[in-house]
């Protein structure tokens, strides 16, 4: 199947990518590539393949030719990033995901599998949420995706199916590393510094999972037959990896040797907190199967920093944060203040992904 992944470049986007290819796909990139300066030795390789370099907001139903399924993953990713600039983050991932579908069907794409999150469920508490329960969010990202799904889910006919899957938290090591986020962040702490620190008091709840397995689900999603899946939500994940903070960072503790656990000064409790099923997945899409656990992960990740000597400075620093890395290239003149590159600023290339630029 031909299939183009938007944030083919990303976080996500680089483990998918390669999963797709050999699944026996024929994966068409696009991305506009904010993070060509973030790429991490220790993640592997970036699988090349053919790629519009083009941001989400600037799409034409000519990209979209020949296409046959659309994973949609481009998007300003994680909280800090989304309240920077709320109302941007509303352009790009709300109403620039909805244009992106609209333009999709139009060309004749067929299933549209858009990456939603596990943070529309926002402060739910301790009480298990599945797919049914209210949407909750409390962050301007959480919104985005709320809206994203509405008014996709609209376009629904007989020759469009848009599937919207909702990851818990991701972890993992990829070609574009991410520190923020909180398996990767804990490691991070306890490599850098013998100590893992919290900065709430560890009480919430968070389902996580690893971006292979969010791979899998999409992977799954694209291949399963229409009816079981169309204008359907997915939580992706394990009903049995919802965790406590705390004990993440227990598990943490336990992999990387001599490390310690301590909470900031008047550390509280994050208000996103939640406890999320993922049965229905497991039920619809048999194809889905996990492969990752919490301390698996975490010892994928400590294996990775140390094979990279991975320093205090880099972890803090803001190639691998990825609202600290978008300050930088507004500040050094790389991005307009709408997060597009500056005229001067060169453009990755349109065929090759992975290469370095500015």
């Amino acid at each position: 199947m031909r299939v183009m992944v938007t944030g083919h470049l990303g976080y996500i986007g680089t483990v998918l990518t390669p999963m797709l290819v050999e699944a026996g796909h024929e994966v068409v990139g696009y991305d506009s590539d904010l993070y060509s300066r973030c790429t991490y030795a220790a993640g592997g390789e970036i699988t090349r393949v053919p790629a519009i370099a083009k941001d989400v907001r600037d799409a034409g139903v000519e990209d979209f030719a020949g296409v046959e399924a659309v994973l949609h993953l481009a998007a300003l990713s994680n909280d800090p990033l989304g309240n920077l600039r709320p109302q941007l983050t509303d352009d790009v991932n709300h109403r620039a995901s909805v244009r992106i579908a609209q333009l999709a069907k139009q060309a004749g794409v067929k299933r549209f599998v858009l990456a939603s999150s596990c943070s529309n469920y926002g402060q739910s508490g301790a009480e298990m949420i599945d797919e049914t329960g209210a949407l909750n969010p409390v962050t301007a990202y959480g919104q985005s995706k709320v809206d994203s799904e509405r008014d996709i889910a609209r376009l629904t006919d007989s020759s469009f199916c848009p599937v919207y899957l909702r990851p818990a938290t991701a972890y993992g090591v990829s070609p574009r590393l991410r520190f923020d986020i909180v398996l990767n962040n804990l490691v991070a702490w306890a490599v850098t510094t013998g100590k893992i620190h919290m900065k709430s008091d560890g009480t919430p709840w968070r389902p996580i999972v690893h971006i292979q397995d969010i791979a899998r689900a999409f992977i799954a999603a694209l291949e399963a037959p229409a009816e079981a899946v169309c204008n359907e939500a997915f939580n992706v994940g394990q009903t049995a990896h919802n965790y406590r903070i705390r004990d993440l960072a227990q598990i943490v503790a336990e992999v990387v040797p001599g490390c310690t656990v301590d909470f900031a000064e008047g550390a509280g409790p994050d208000k996103r907190s939640y406890r999320v099923s993922f049965e229905k997945i497991r039920r619809t899409l048999p194809a889905f199967r996990p492969q990752w656990d919490a301390r698996m992960g975490a010892e994928q990740l400590y294996n990775a920093y140390r094979s990279c000597g991975l320093t205090l400075e880099e972890f803090e620093g803001p190639r691998y944060q990825r609202i600290g890395h978008i300050k930088k290239l507004l500040a050094a003149g790389v991005l307009e203040p709408s997060l597009r590159r500056t005229g001067t600023t060169p453009r990755p290339s349109a065929a090759v992904a992975g290469d370095h630029f500015p």
